[in-house]
Formats: structure tokens, C-alpha cells, sequence
């Protein structure tokens, strides 16, 4: 490539051409010889004579300019001219083009994308091999392919909400051979950074391009009695002002902002805070602090129970004095709880409407049959009642009935060292069973039990038991009453039967109960022994999704807080507990990344490359339209030319007309498969995508052979050479006008199939209302759509071709919606399904993105992932499967309700 300032020529031998325009000048310049005057008698008949047309012996001046700019654009534009070209070395050999693909990345992704299809485009002029892969998601070799292979690729490249794993500097170190990088980083230092650097430093040259763009994220919220304190960091930057928001659940149940406040960063600072004064009902509100204006899941802090003060009502059974502080039965229980609870000391009968979360009874015996039935009333919606025995609750006498109070029946009496069904001496505690709560804490040595109220025997009484002492005695029971909970510590809430209350293990114990929550992250010993489920899974852009379709963890994986693959951040749950494993932790800096000096960094400041041939072409053309026009004029036949024109294009055949005709033909001589166009580019290749993916498989499993499937306009196209037409929702997609309203409408009365896909099911399917099923909501308005239902079990759709109960897609939302039956059907002993006997439903309604799950490209490699391992593999199956049946079944109707196949089927379900 040559330069000239900053426009470089890919083929400048070409410009050679630009010293022929003196000549060519010189040549339309050209005037032929003055003729040699006669004297002939006869020329005085033509005296008098006018000339109607007058031509000139010279090509006016601004035309031969016009034609020469015409030549010289030509000339120019074959000769490859590009604005501002990348002066670097073009390279040879293989290219690796890897992503960080963190978190980090999220906010600009598509940028990175369009600097990845970049690289690509480069690397094809070059006639170089590419791999592409994000550093979050590793592949076990490096796929170095064609250039046109490797952008097909790039649709499936996604951030990550994890950072760079410790493992990806052992990645680049096992691979092999000789290849250039092209590194897309992230501009976040790591630690690991330094090792993959030196691993692919070591197989060729690399290149790094970052965008100078600061990264923000936010540490988990930290609460100071009523204020929320949040922190956030930086990689650098000057004077930045943003605003985060409090995230929750309003009185009714819908998630809104409940608080906002300002989180600004001084020149060059890289860490502020801001704080949020909430009052406690609405704190135990906040779901997330969000930093709004960044898609990014480290501009999100998700909440747990850390933040959540418990309001807990303490009641005592006696009194006790000033000097005799010690031995109160609540002061051990108050120095536990008060770091992080509200407490509230009122009578039985006033802490009840307070409607706290936790009632301790402290060695209270009598309870009133008014108290007993509001305790029971309060516990049954959910609350929880922690009581502990003493002098008076191993004193009271107990009937042979249960108290419902209780979660055992006790002895009357107890049990002390010494003491009537004595020990020998104090009994320490037994490891905790898998099944308790308690399971995994550790144990101190010095802890003794000296008395306790004793449990009656009974045949489930083990089952009630969530810790005991080495020789099986029950020490701490728990029983369920409605949606709340009964727990009993079978002795005194102060040192006067045991030193339980005196140690650490006690806070753990009342935390695992989820009476109190912890401050700060729990500790590896707290979380041992214990299993958590993903309850709400962050993503890279910030958003939420479901974790049901997730493998939980165990405590102990948890407990290193740190997220990736295998435990990506969100919410994670146990029992009544719950703990938020966020992108960024509470002692973490973020800091921009350094480079070598040997390292080539590239920014987005840098101007992009861009070819200017189209430009220098089209002008050129522009130019010579000019001079046609200009010419005519000249010589007087403008008008004449136009008419001429005219003529000449009413005579040609009508090109669209013949290219509709033709589509017509190929619709109709084969089955083929449509998609709505919406508008939106990436939407519609991966429906076509989709709809290619999914005959492939018609071809290659039934004697269906479908066509090329196709995109319909639904507002100018013909929709009925098409037997199924699948329409992706976006929000943003117009709505259809009334001719094409009219057009869908022939199109569902007439026999055809509209799937409708709003793409939406891993958030709709939890009860939020998408944009997308808003937009359905309004297009379905104005179409003849027939009652419909929720797809019953017993639905042909589901025996079709292949027997389905599960109708997944990229998600496995189940709420799938056909034509209502007109009636319930006839039910016929041996018969595992009614005979409806309907006919082609025009509409199947769902969120699941089947077109995700069917696309693949040209080469059979799918460009959408769905799940993880073997389970994603069998969703993809069976996402194929309900294609085959949905095309099946618009074939041929209701062939498979025909009693003629109920053997058959009912072979096939083995009944």
C-alpha cells in the first residue's frame, strides 16, 4: 500500500492512468485544418442563406473539465483508496483475535464486535487463517479457519459476568504452533494478565486494543444502623458524576426505584462513596444498587440478608436487677443480637402487633389462651419463635397433648448434673448431621452443657432435632407451624446451664437460623456442610434471569466468593437464607491495565479505517450521467433523449415483476419456510439462521424437503405460497399497517401458521411483563386470532411426528398457547389422549427463541448456545423435534388424530 497523507491506495499503479488526462485534454481540444478557399460563380445562389444549427469547432471548456474529473474518479476509485489506512504490518500466518469478554466489556460489546468483524475483513484481504475467542470462554484448541468462516463466528461471541479465570494463563500456554494476537482487552490489571501475555508473546506478535474508557463498578452495601453506605472504584478518569439507584419490590409486590442518590468522583479519584438513609421496612426492600447509565453487572451490587435488619421482640419469663445484669436471661441474647437486629423489649401481648420478625421467649412457661392463639396466628404467616428453657419452663408441669407452642413435648423436671436423672458431668455438643442447619460449624472444645429440659421419645422426634449432645440428648429442636417456624434451645438463654451463649458458635447458630444476618461475606466455617441454589443469576449487561434451570453449590465453593463459569454471580439461596455473590467484592480496587513498552496498543481514538472506492466510483458515475445530459443539451437533442429513455424503458421487461414471478415459483414448486423481517438485522439472521437450521433437519429426517427459507415483508410481500411463517417480537418493530392486517388475516383464514416468538421466556415465564409480549399484545389486536389455550398435554402438536411433552428453545419456558379446542373432547378408555380431531391451529404462541435454538450456518455448526453440556444438548434436540412437529403438523393437519395410529402411539408410549 502507498501513502499519500492519510489516504493510502491498495492498487496504486493504477494512478499511472492519471498522466493521460493532458493528453486526452489535448485530443478533445483538437480543431482540423481551416479549409483552402475556392472562388465558385455558384456560391451566389446561397447568399442570404441562415444556418439553423450552428456547431461549434471546439468541446466547450467545463465539459472536457467534467469529463476529465469523470476519468480521474475512475481511475482513482479502481485504485483502492482508503481514508486514514492502518499503517502496520499486514502480518502472514495464522491470526488469534481474543476477547477478555468480562463484565467490563458489556457496556461497549458491540463496538468490540464491529472491531472484531474489522480484524477479520483485514485478515481476509491477507489471505490469513482466524480463531476468535473470549478469554472467559475458552475453547480446549484453537479453530484457526477461512476468514468467512471465522465472521460467521463472531454472533456467537458474548460477555461474560466473571473475570478473566486463573486457568486461561495455563490455556495459553498449552497451545500450539506460530500465530499473531490481536488482543481485545478490557482495561481492568489482573494478576493473570502477565502470564497469558508472556504465552502468546512466546507464539508470535501482539497487538492490543483498548478503549480508553473508564471502568465503574460497585462493592457490595454496607449498613450503619439506618444509613446504607455504598462504595464504588474506578480505573481512572477526571470529574465524573453518576447516579445509582435502590432497586426493590414496592407494597404491592412490582419492583421500582425506591431511593437514588449521587455517586461523584473527583479528578483523578478512583474511589468514592455515597450513602442511602432508608427506613428499616423499606431497606429490607432493596433487591440491588444499580449505577444508572452503565450495562454492566459490576455497576450492580445485588443485596442479601446482610443487608435486611431483623426486628427481633425479646420477652422474658422474670426480672432481674441492675446487679444481677449478668445473670438475665436476656443479656447474652441482647449483646448476640443488638450488632445486627433492631430489638424491641415489650410484653407478649404488645410485641405480637409489632409484627417482628423474630418473638424470643426467654424461660416463659405460661402463656395465656389469648397469647397462645395470636402466637399461633402471627407464626402461621411466616414468623419465626426462638424460646429458650430455664427454671421455670423445667418446672412447669406438661400434659400428655403436645403444646403447640412447642416443638417437643418435654418432661417435667429437666435434667442437671447432680440432679434427679443426672450426669456424671457436663456433656458437650455432637458434631452437627448433614441435615441441620447447623451442619459443618465447628465446635469448641470448651463448650458444656450442665442442665437442660429433656425432649419425651417419640417416634418422630428425630426428625425435630437439628443438634444434641454426644450421648444423643436433644439440645436444639425445630418444628414448622403453617408458613413460620418453632425453635427450642433446650436450655437457658444465659451461662446459667450451659456456656453456649458465650461463645461464637452461638452468633453462628442464631445466623444459620436466619434470626440474625451477618455484616459481612460469611466465613468458609459458616457456610460448610451447607447447599445453595441459584435463586436469580446476574449477567454480564447487568440484567437478571432466572437460576432455575442452574445446579446449585455447595457451601464451600461458594465460600471463595469469587464467580465464574460453574458459579456465576446472582443470589443464591438455602433454606431461609440467602447470600448475594456480586462481580465485585468489598476489598476490591479496580486498576487500569499496563502494557510493555514493547507492545503495540491501539484506541478507539484512533481514526477508523475506511475504504473510500465506492465513493470515488459513484462520483465518477455521477460525472458521466452529467456529461450524457450535458451533451444532449448541446447538440439539441435533450428533449429527443428523454424520449427516447422513455420509450426504451417502458419496452424493458419489468425486472421486479420477473423477480417476483420467479418467487413465486420457487415458493410454490417446494416447501419453503418464512420469517417475518423485522427490521431489526441481527434479529433476522438469526430467524433465518433458524428456519435453515430447521429444514436441514426436515431433509435429513422426513421426506419433507424444504427450500432456502426466506424473509417476507409482511407489508408488500404475498404470504400465501408460505405454509408457516415465523414472526420474532422485538419492541421496537412497527406495527403492521391495515393492508397488511388484511393480507395476515386472508393469510390465518386460510389455512396458514404464524409462530409467534417473543423471546422472552427466561424472563417472562416468572411473571414479568416484557416489551416484547407488550408488542405482541398490540400486533395480536388487530389480527383474527381464534380463542386460544395453554397447549394441552394431549395436544397434536405433541404426537405429530415425534411424541413431546416439552416444547424448549434457547429457554424451556412451558407456557405455549394453540387454538382453543371448540369442545373438551371425547375421552375413550386405554386411550392416553382425547379425540379432538382439530384442524392446523393458525397461531402457536410462545417466548422460548426456537429460531435460536434451530440455527446453524451453511457448515452445520450452531450459532446459538443452549444450556450447558449434555442437559443443553438434549433442549437443542428436542427444540428440533417440536420444529419437525409444528411443520408436520401444517402439512398434514390432523392425520395423526385419525384413530388408525392409536396402536401405534400407544406402543410407542409403552402403555
Amino acid at each position: 500500500m502507498v501513502l499519500f497523507g492519510t489516504i493510502g491506495f491498495t492498487a496504486p499503479w493504477l494512478l499511472v492512468a492519471l498522466i493521460g488526462l493532458p493528453i486526452l485534454w489535448v485530443l478533445l481540444r483538437a480543431v482540423p485544418p481551416a479549409p483552402i478557399q475556392r472562388r465558385f460563380p455558384g456560391v451566389a445562389l446561397l447568399l442570404g442563406l441562415q444556418e439553423k444549427e450552428v456547431e461549434t469547432d471546439r468541446t466547450p471548456w467545463w465539459l472536457l473539465v467534467l469529463r476529465a474529473l469523470a476519468i480521474a474518479g475512475l481511475i482513482i476509485g479502481f485504485a483502492g483508496p482508503i481514508l486514514n489506512p492502518e499503517t502496520r504490518s499486514a502480518g502472514s500466518g495464522p491470526l488469534l483475535i481474543i476477547a477478555d469478554g468480562t463484565w467490563a466489556d458489556a457496556p461497549d460489546w458491540s463496538m468490540r464486535l464491529d472491531q472484531i468483524e474489522s480484524k477479520i475483513a483485514e485478515a481476509a484481504r491477507n489471505e490469513r487463517t482466524v480463531a476468535v475467542a473470549t478469554l472467559t470462554d475458552l475453547p480446549t484448541d484453537l479453530p484457526f479457519m477461512s476468514a468467512d468462516v471465522a465472521l460467521r463466528s463472531v454472533a456467537n461471541l458474548s460477555p461474560a459476568a466473571w473475570d478473566v479465570p486463573e486457568t486461561a494463563a495455563n490455556w495459553a500456554a498449552a497451545q500450539n504452533g506460530s500465530f499473531d494476537t490481536y488482543w481485545l482487552s478490557d482495561g481492568i490489571d489482573r494478576d493473570v494478565r502477565g502470564d497469558i501475555l508472556a504465552a502468546l508473546q512466546d507464539r508470535g506478535t501482539v497487538t492490543v486494543f483498548e478503549t480508553n474508557r473508564p471502568v465503574v463498578g460497585l462493592r457490595p452495601a454496607v449498613i450503619d444502623g439506618a444509613t446504607v453506605t455504598l462504595s464504588a472504584t474506578r480505573t481512572h478518569g477526571g470529574q465524573a458524576d453518576y447516579t445509582a439507584h435502590a432497586i426493590g419490590l414496592d407494597p404491592a409486590g412490582i419492583e421500582r426505584e425506591l431511593a437514588s442518590a449521587p455517586i461523584i468522583f473527583a479528578d483523578g479519584e478512583t474511589g468514592t462513596t455515597t450513602e442511602f438513609d432508608l427506613p428499616p421496612e423499606q431497606r429490607n426492600r432493596v433487591t440491588r444498587f444499580v449505577i444508572s447509565g452503565i450495562n454492566s453487572a459490576g455497576a450492580v451490587t445485588l443485596t442479601d440478608d446482610s443487608l435486611k435488619r431483623r426486628e427481633i421482640a425479646l420477652v422474658s419469663g422474670g426480672t432481674s436487677t441492675e446487679s444481677l445484669q449478668l445473670l438475665s436471661p436476656l443479656h447474652y441474647l441482647r449483646e448476640a443480637l443488638r450488632p445486627n437486629a433492631d430489638l424491641i423489649e415489650l410484653p407478649l401481648t404488645d410485641a405480637i402487633p409489632a409484627n417482628p420478625d423474630v418473638i424470643v421467649l426467654a424461660d416463659v412457661a405460661t402463656i395465656s389462651p389469648l397469647e397462645i392463639e395470636l402466637l399461633t396466628d402471627w407464626i402461621e404467616q411466616g414468623g419465626m419463635l426462638l424460646r429458650f428453657a430455664g427454671p421455670r419452663l423445667a418446672a412447669a408441669e406438661f400434659s400428655i397433648e403436645a403444646d403447640p407452642l412447642l416443638p417437643v413435648r418435654l418432661r417435667s423436671g429437666g435434667r442437671s448434673v447432680g440432679g434427679t436423672m443426672s450426669w456424671g458431668e457436663p456433656k458437650t455438643l455432637a458434631p452437627f448431621a448433614e441435615n441441620s442447619p447447623f451442619a459443618g460449624l465447628p465446635i469448641p472444645a470448651d463448650i458444656a452443657v450442665s442442665a437442660q429440659v429433656v425432649a419425651e421419645p417419640d417416634p418422630t422426634l428425630s426428625s425435630r432435632v437439628i443438634a444434641q449432645l454426644t450421648d444423643g440428648t436433644p439440645l436444639v429442636t425445630r418444628d414448622t407451624l403453617g408458613a413460620g417456624q418453632i425453635v427450642l434451645f433446650h436450655v437457658t438463654a444465659n451461662a446459667e446451664w450451659s456456656n453456649l451463649p458465650l461463645s461464637g458458635l452461638f452468633v453462628q447458630m442464631l445466623e444459620r437460623l436466619s434470626v440474625i444476618s451477618g455484616n459481612t461475606e460469611p466465613s468458609a466455617e459458616i457456610l460448610a456442610g451447607s447447599f445453595w441454589t441459584p435463586a436469580q443469576i446476574l449477567m454480564a449487561d447487568g440484567t437478571l434471569r432466572s437460576g432455575a434451570d442452574l445446579a446449585g453449590t455447595t457451601g464451600e465453593d461458594l465460600a471463595a466468593f469469587t464467580p465464574s463459569a460453574d458459579i456465576p454471580p446472582g443470589l443464591y439461596t438455602s433454606e431461609d437464607r440467602a447470600i448475594a455473590l456480586n462481580v465485585i467484592d468489598a476489598e476490591r480496587q479496580i486498576a487500569p491495565a499496563t502494557w510493555p513498552a514493547d507492545i503495540t496498543v491501539e484506541t478507539i481514538t484512533d481514526a477508523p479505517e475506511t475504504p473510500l472506492m465506492g465513493w470515488f466510483l459513484a462520483a465518477a458515475l455521477a460525472l458521466l450521467f452529467v456529461d450524457i445530459i450535458a451533451t444532449l443539451g448541446l447538440s439539441g437533442r435533450l428533449r429527443g433523449g428523454i424520449v427516447a429513455a422513455f420509450i426504451a424503458a417502458m419496452m424493458m421487461p419489468n425486472d421486479a415483476q420477473a423477480q417476483s414471478d420467479a418467487a413465486a415459483i420457487a415458493a410454490t414448486s417446494n416447501v419453503v419456510l418464512a420469517h417475518v423481517i423485522t427490521g431489526d438485522a441481527a434479529v433476522d439472521d438469526a430467524a433465518f439462521a433458524g428456519l435453515y437450521g430447521l429444514s436441514d433437519t426436515l431433509t435429513r429426517r422426513t421426506s419433507i424437503e424444504p427450500d432456502t427459507p426466506v424473509g417476507v415483508n409482511i407489508e408488500t410481500d404475498e404470504l400465501s405460497f408460505f405454509p408457516l411463517i415465523y414472526w420474532p417480537i422485538t419492541a421496537n418493530q412497527p406495527m403492521p399497517s391495515r393492508d397488511a392486517y388484511s393480507k395476515l388475516n386472508d393469510y390465518l383464514r386460510s389455512g396458514g401458521m404464524i409462530v409467534f416468538d417473543t423471546r422472552d421466556a427466561d424472563f417472562a415465564q416468572y411473571g414479568t411483563t416484557t416489551t416484547e409480549a407488550r408488542k405482541l399484545q398490540a400486533i395480536a389486536a388487530g389480527l383474527d386470532i381464534p380463542p386460544i389455550e395453554r397447549m394441552p398435554a394431549d395436544h397434536i402438536l405433541t404426537r405429530t411426528f415425534y411424541l413431546l411433552q416439552d416444547f424448549p428453545g434457547r429457554y424451556n419456558g412451558r407456557d405455549i398457547w394453540v387454538e382453543a379446542s371448540v369442545n373438551a373432547g371425547s375421552e375413550i378408555d386405554g386411550m392416553p389422549f382425547r379425540n379432538l380431531n382439530d384442524g392446523v391451529t393458525p397461531v402457536v404462541i410462545g417466548g422460548n427463541d426456537w429460531a435460536a435454538a434451530w440455527a446453524m450456518d451453511d457448515t452445520g455448526r450452531f450459532l446459538f448456545p443452549v444450556g450447558r453440556g449434555n442437559a443443553g444438548a438434549r433442549q437443542r434436540e428436542i427444540a428440533f423435534r417440536f420444529g419437525v412437529n409444528l411443520v408436520m403438523h401444517v402439512l398434514t393437519g390432523n392425520y395423526k388424530s385419525d384413530q388408525v395410529h392409536v396402536p401405534a402411539l400407544l406402543d410407542r408410549l409403552g402403555e
